[in-house]
């Protein structure tokens, strides 16, 4: 199972440190969630574990190894850090077989995902014409395309209606049911409660709180006490 490892990290940029000495392990087959108030340094750490930051000391794995050095990296981890990046004038469907192809994927799984995100019907749509909810199932596909072990999930919940939330809820559920990690990095105490079974809080770039998801009564009230 593919798990991500974070020890003693710290990365600045300039004068500011954005994450500092910050460890922690998300455990396989589990949704946890990544807390912390804005400028916390969670998208920092994020875009550590994805290698696109290399922090200044400190070592980040997935399954590991640094995601740089893994062989097939879209086989083995999904990430959504932003639901914007596609080119408006492509279909969800050309959109998703570019990247197939170059990753050497097989073009079948285009269908399955977009059918997995509930969007079989609007293949053939131009990405300029999606809702922002539309545009967060696409980059869940995008996501899904290789069946990695691990999605890394940025405000995933961002657009979506009570009925999309609902059904992220168990489509996560049952992802991380399958055997399959979740690392989901959002602000929304109240969809944590629901699926998260670890939590870890971090503020002004240092761990404050790691381990089981709490009672949801007390999650709260640890948020604010670490994070405040």
């Amino acid at each position: 199972m593919t798990t991500i490892s974070v020890e003693h990290v710290r990365k600045s940029f300039g004068k500011v440190v954005a994450v500092d000495d910050l460890s922690f392990a998300t455990p396989p087959g589990a949704i946890t969630a990544f807390l912390g108030p804005n400028g916390a340094g969670k998208t920092t750490t994020l875009r550590m574990i994805l290698g696109l930051v290399t922090p200044d000391t400190g070592r980040v794995t997935v399954g590991g190894r640094p995601y740089r050095a893994l062989e097939q990296p879209l086989r083995q981890v999904g990430a959504v850090l932003e639901a914007t990046a596609f080119h408006p004038g492509l279909t969800a469907e050309a959109h998703l077989r570019a990247l197939a192809i170059a990753a050497g994927i097989d073009e079948a799984r285009v269908g399955e995902v977009l059918d997995l995100t509930g969007l079989d019907g609007a293949g053939g749509r131009r990405v300029r014409g999606f809702s922002l909810g539309m545009r967060q199932r696409l980059a869940l596909a995008t996501a899904l395309l290789g069946d990695p072990g691990l999605l890394i999930l940025d405000e995933p919940a961002n657009g979506l209606d009570p009925a999309g939330m609902r059904w992220l809820r168990g489509f996560l559920r049952a992802y991380a049911m399958d055997g399959h990690g979740v690392l989901v990095s959002t602000h929304v105490l109240a969809e944590v409660e629901q699926i998260a079974d670890h939590v870890v809080i971090i503020a002004a770039g240092r761990l404050r709180w790691s381990g089981p998801m709490p009672e949801a009564a007390s999650l709260e009230e640890l948020y604010l006490e670490v994070a405040g």
